[in-house]
């Protein structure tokens, strides 16, 4: 005889499960910046990609298990093909490509006794900053539009509270690079202010997180954009020699941000004195008032300086 579970226990443990699974993947950063938008996310394969393009101005990004966003990148590619040749390619849009995600991770979550162990984003950059749409999908196929910037996947939670300190509207793509930068190194800052005794660790932590370095190199990383300023097909992945120079301008506008002022050069000091000269005391014949009466021993009212 089979045990019954209630339809709120059932729908609570695929969601414990979904999210477990989701949060031992690492952290995937999405942000706008002048020129459209940018994704960042640690990646040492070069051939299994978690950000892909769906359309002409549409781009996916995904984190959790790679098979599973996988044929959910190919399916949303499919749709995207389908629908632009049926009816328009301007019919194609971001908001309806998140919503047949929603509408499938919805099912299989529903229906499925295992969900998918994924989180999805789809941007797509428009003419101006302020016609840019992210979306964020989650496992259970909750649709969310998010304005400006997303983190998803990994220590979520220590990403966003980083990306919401440092993100700005008008951010160039290296500044932008430096705050993705440092919004993925916030999890290993973490980690070593826990570690560190005292104030060593924390110092070693802030510094890490400051320099926007978590150990990741160009061969490490997976970065790409939806740049504005191309007419058709926006997404352009960034590797090589022109990440590296990114890298390197972004790191080092970020470590001259965040340098702590020089200190102030000491006031000079009057000739003849010293740190450790006393001022010799003021006899009366110092005093710097005037006289006022005949000096000592003086027979004719004349003031005069005492004898020396």
């Amino acid at each position: 005889m089979p045990f019954y579970v209630s339809p709120e226990q059932a729908m609570r443990d695929k969601d414990d499960y979904a999210r477990k699974g989701v949060a031992r993947s690492r952290s995937c950063v999405v942000l706008q910046y002048t020129g459209g938008i940018l994704m960042v996310t640690p990646n040492v394969s070069s051939v299994l990609h978690k950000i892909s393009e769906i359309y002409d101005r549409i781009a996916f990004a995904a984190v959790g298990r790679y098979n599973e966003y996988e044929n959910l990148r190919k399916a949303g590619v499919t749709y995207a093909d389908v629908t632009g040749y049926q009816f328009d390619r301007n019919d194609v849009t971001a908001r309806g490509i998140a919503n047949w995600y929603a509408q499938t991770l919805g099912t299989i979550f529903t229906e499925s006794p295992k969900p998918f162990e994924v989180e999805i984003v789809v941007a797509e950059v428009g003419a101006r900053p302020d016609s840019d749409e992210i979306y964020r999908i989650t496992w259970d196929g909750l649709v969310s539009d998010v304005p400006g910037f997303v983190a998803f996947g990994g220590q979520v939670d220590q990403v966003s509270a980083v990306l919401k300190e440092r993100f700005a509207d008008g951010l160039s793509l290296t500044e932008a690079l430096g705050v993705a930068l440092s919004a993925l190194a916030a999890p290993t800052a973490g980690a070593g202010a826990g570690a560190g005794s005292g104030g060593s660790g924390a110092g070693a932590g802030s510094a890490a997180a400051a320099n926007g370095e978590a150990g990741l190199t160009a061969a490490q990383l997976e970065v790409a954009i939806l740049d504005r300023a191309r007419a058709h097909r926006t997404f352009r992945r960034l590797r090589g020699a022109r990440l590296e120079e990114l890298l390197a301008e972004s790191r080092a506008a970020t470590a001259a941000a965040t340098a702590p002022p020089e200190p102030s050069a000491p006031a000079e000091e009057e000739p003849g004195g010293g740190p450790g000269s006393a001022a010799a005391p003021k006899t009366s014949g110092d005093s710097d008032e005037p006289p006022t009466g005949p000096a000592p021993g003086s027979k004719d009212g004349i003031p005069r300086p005492p004898a020396k």
